[in-house]
């Protein structure tokens, strides 16, 4: 019998996390996300992991670089600001080909902005925010239960690829409750961690770097980075399309967004409108090649996101070329609420 539990967004990922085998975690305080390290400081313990509170987000990036090169599953969190700082980490981690899982529970900006829901942070996310040529997996939920699910896959996707994985929470995903069913943690296969530093004791030493020096070294190393990024968008593909097969107009959207808009579409529904979601679940890669096969029946698309328009850029690189796209934005303050969602709805119809 499968067992419910009524839990905030924030304590399913942390539970699950440790499920997953995250013994080491590194993390400052930020509103919205202080809950993830809240629990994880008073159960981590318990399946002997370490837990710091880092003085810095720079320091808590670092530490995760470190846990992550002796092999070890390690994660960080944090909200927009926070995540910011950790930027120039992130892109060592990619360029030195560590598995780390990065939390990032978005808030309002920018600058410091403030602590409601955002989803400014779509550009960041999917476009390496560091320098340098680079990407992260993204990984986007928008209930308790995908905070929950969605941990256990970033952990195996950062093995898989020896590379940093995003999840892309936000503020409501994060602080609100709802029934979620708890369960157990059932691994891909992964290959081994022999490149992992845990002393040279019986094998030749590793090397871990992302200095490269010598003549062409470092445009192989690229060239090698993104071939890696390419098999994830061949491989990694993760989207859910609903009540398409009729649709005069798809909405797009992922997180809170997309739960919205769910709300909205059954609106739309009962007056009528033939009104279809898509919705990311990962942001990269994107699933441009199904948005594309969509695009060739159905011809209108609105772009919904708590933000000024970020996502609507990837929507319409990958529509076909004579597909319309609008957009409908809702900037940070406080969510969308579905009957707003249903008007954009219907101008865009």
């Amino acid at each position: 019998m499968e067992k419910r539990l009524f839990i905030k967004g924030n304590e399913a990922l942390a539970a699950a996390a440790i499920k997953a085998g995250c013994r080491f975690y590194f993390g400052y305080p930020i509103t919205p996300q202080n809950d993830i390290p809240e629990y994880l400081s008073r159960h981590l313990a318990k399946a002997e992991g370490c837990f710091i509170q880092a003085e810095s987000e720079v320091a808590s990036i670092n530490m995760l670089l470190g846990a992550s090169a002796a092999g070890a599953r390690a994660m960080t969190s944090s909200s927009s600001p926070g995540i910011s700082l950790m930027q120039e980490g992130i892109s060592y981690l990619a360029g030195s080909e560590l598995p780390a899982v990065i939390v990032n529970i978005t808030r309002s900006g920018p600058g410091l902005g403030g602590i409601s829901a955002s989803q400014g942070d779509y550009f960041q996310a999917t476009r390496g925010g560091g320098h340098g040529d680079y990407r992260t997996i993204v990984l986007a939920p928008h209930s308790v239960q995908e905070m929950h699910d969605l941990t256990f896959l970033a952990f195996d996707l950062a093995d898989k690829y020896r590379n940093p994985v995003v999840i892309l929470g936000d503020a409501v995903l994060g602080q609100m409750e709802e029934t979620m069913v708890d369960k157990a943690y059932h691994p891909m296969e992964l290959p081994p961690k022999d490149w992992a530093l845990t002393g040279a004791l019986g094998r030749k030493p590793n090397l871990i770097k992302s200095l490269y020096l010598k003549e062409g070294e470092m445009e192989r190393h690229n060239w090698k980075l993104f071939e890696k990024y390419q098999r994830m968008k061949r491989e990694e593909v993760r989207y859910e399309a609903t009540q398409e097969e009729d649709a005069q107009l798809v909405v797009v959207a992922f997180g809170t967004a997309a739960r919205v808009s769910k709300r909205a579409i059954r609106l739309a529904r009962a007056e009528g409108l033939q009104v279809g979601l898509f919705r990311p679940i990962t942001l990269f890669p994107f699933p441009e090649e199904a948005l594309l096969r969509l695009s060739q029946r159905v011809k209108r698309f609105l772009s919904i996101e708590m933000n000024t328009g970020q996502m609507v850029e990837d929507v319409k690189l990958s529509v076909a070329r004579d597909a319309e796209v609008h957009f409908y934005g809702h900037p940070p303050g406080s969510p969308p609420v579905p009957e707003e969602l249903l008007e954009a709805i219907k101008k865009a119809y």
